[in-house]
């Protein structure tokens, strides 16, 4: 259960529960990481923050993320929340202690405190990744983007990805035997740009599916080198059906940039 950890308070015969909730932003490089959820056998980035967290407020803290990422993908904007018994006095003094903890590739950059029925992962409006490319070997680009030597037709891939704020279905895109209600996306905003000599597919949405990002990425790259059609990549979304899409694009290529909620 999210809540847990509630702690009960007495007043003569009546009794009721009472925490308070607070906000994390902060940010991470996946390289080293078996994602951001906890995993039984790997370091996970989650695992690390609320070591941390227990650590300085001496509570027991388990974080609720706003969204899963996979090994090696990286956030420049993530949200958690937790709660905790006794009011944080210095938020500012708990985010100084936390960065001094934590190593160099997790960065904590607020805490706030909300209303206790805030969520994090419930509440918020939308997320956006960016996917990122670059032509050629790069040390200080190796692990935050894919290498893809083949001439692209970004026309075309744009045309493609046009496509994806038709549809809501994207079972095609999602990894198989994952446990969701439905595989519907909103998705409102989709493309390719070039930045500085890094090739960026932009996606935004009101939630994605598992390994969607990449798969589409993937899918779309193939677009873009000729081996599929426009109309062959609306088939493949009309076709609900994860055979029929490309392969994952590598993971050190995806970023999760944006989570959007509204004003509390």
């Amino acid at each position: 259960m999210y809540n847990s950890r509630l702690r009960q308070m007495r007043f003569g015969t009546f009794s009721y529960f009472c925490e308070m909730r607070y906000f994390i932003e902060f940010s991470y490089k996946g390289t080293n990481y078996s994602g951001w959820q906890r995993q039984k056998n790997a370091v996970s980035v989650q695992q690390l923050l609320d070591e941390a967290l227990t650590l300085i407020i001496r509570e027991n803290i388990e974080t609720v993320g706003s969204s899963r990422t996979d090994t090696g993908v990286h956030a420049e904007q993530q949200y958690a929340h937790f709660d905790i018994a006794n009011e944080i006095k210095d938020t500012e003094q708990l985010t100084y202690r936390l960065n001094s903890r934590l190593p160099f590739d997790i960065a904590v950059h607020r805490i706030f405190k909300v209303d206790n029925t805030a969520h994090s992962r419930f509440d918020a409006t939308h997320r956006r990744y960016e996917y990122r490319i670059i032509k050629r070997k790069n040390p200080f680009l190796s692990d935050e983007s894919h290498i893809f030597h083949k001439p692209l037709d970004i026309e075309k891939m744009n045309e493609a990805a046009a496509l994806l704020l038709v549809y809501k279905n994207f079972e095609s895109f999602s990894k198989i035997h994952t446990h969701v209600n439905n595989f519907l996306c909103d998705i409102t905003a989709a493309g390719w740009f070039e930045k500085d000599g890094i090739l960026i597919f932009n996606i935004k949405a009101n939630r994605f599916l598992r390994g969607m990002v990449r798969a589409l990425v993937g899918t779309l790259l193939e677009v873009g080198v000729g081996k599929r059609s426009i109309k062959d990549f609306e088939k493949i979304i009309q076709a609900q059906d994860r055979s029929k899409a490309g392969a994952q694009a590598p993971a050190q290529g995806l970023f999760l940039v944006e989570v959007g909620y509204p004003e509390y």
